[in-house]
């Protein structure tokens, strides 16, 4: 089985691992098992199919669809009156209704989701390459910005951050989107890296847990991702590879 073959297969695998002892998916599996590029590819379907079921168990059906359906399938057989007006049918309002679920749900889940976290991608690009990083250099900073710099450290394994404190006496705080979001500069094997941070609950569209996503532009790569808590972009020249290996 090729990569190709078992990521079709995988995409009918549900992400509550209800599936995991089908052995439609036996093979698949195993194939993520093997190759580290179609398990870390296996792990970011499975979170996006996570905050889909999330986002679409938060939307409500307008007010009155069952009736609705349930009122068209009874007129189903009754003798069409082509000079009535199509909101009279109750077939066609039960179908108007739900296209009007689908379109609620289209755009509850597909732009925010979709369009979040690559707009914070691009903030902190444009921020690595155009803005000054003077920031404050409280305490609370410098001991963050230790962490950060510390070799052993995997920032993807989770970074403790008081973002309070950091934004009263640390950091650099700037704006996105009206809310405030954090930035420390960090050095780690002789590199500079930026690192922005911002609270899950100032941005709801961003889903609380994603794996990283990456960006380049302009000379400067950028990886972001979020742990439930907070929302973390590493911007840096170093280069992708460099960022992949902070995370």
């Amino acid at each position: 089985m090729t990569n190709e073959e078992a990521k079709f297969v995988l995409h009918a695998y549900r992400a509550n691992g209800a599936d995991a002892g089908d052995p439609t998916f036996a093979t698949a599996l195993e194939q993520v098992r093997r190759d580290p590029a179609l398990e870390k590819w296996f792990a970011a379907q499975q979170a996006f199919d996570r905050a889909m079921c999330a986002q679409l168990g938060r939307i409500a059906p307008p007010a009155g669809l069952r009736e609705a359906i349930l009122t068209g399938a009874k007129f189903s057989h009754a003798p069409a009156r082509p000079s009535a007006a199509w909101w009279r049918s109750p077939r066609l309002m039960a179908l108007a209704a739900s296209l009007a679920v689908l379109a609620t749900v289209g755009i509850a889940l597909w732009p925010k989701d979709a369009a979040a976290q690559p707009a914070l991608l691009e903030f902190a690009l444009n921020d690595t390459l155009h803005a000054r990083h003077e920031g404050q250099h409280g305490d609370e900073a410098a001991q963050f910005q230790a962490l950060l710099g510390t070799t052993n450290t995997r920032l993807g394994a989770g970074v403790p951050v008081n973002f309070e404190e950091l934004r009263e006496r640390g950091c650099r705080t700037i704006s996105f989107q009206g809310r405030d979001v954090l930035e420390v500069c960090f050095k780690r094997d002789g590199k500079w890296f930026h690192c922005y941070v911002a609270r899950v609950e100032d941005f709801p569209s961003v889903a609380a847990k994603l794996p990283p996503a990456f960006r380049s532009e302009g000379g400067v790569a950028a990886g972001a991702w979020s742990d439930g808590e907070h929302i973390f972009v590493i911007a840096s020249k170093a280069g992708r590879a460099a960022i992949e290996r902070l995370i």
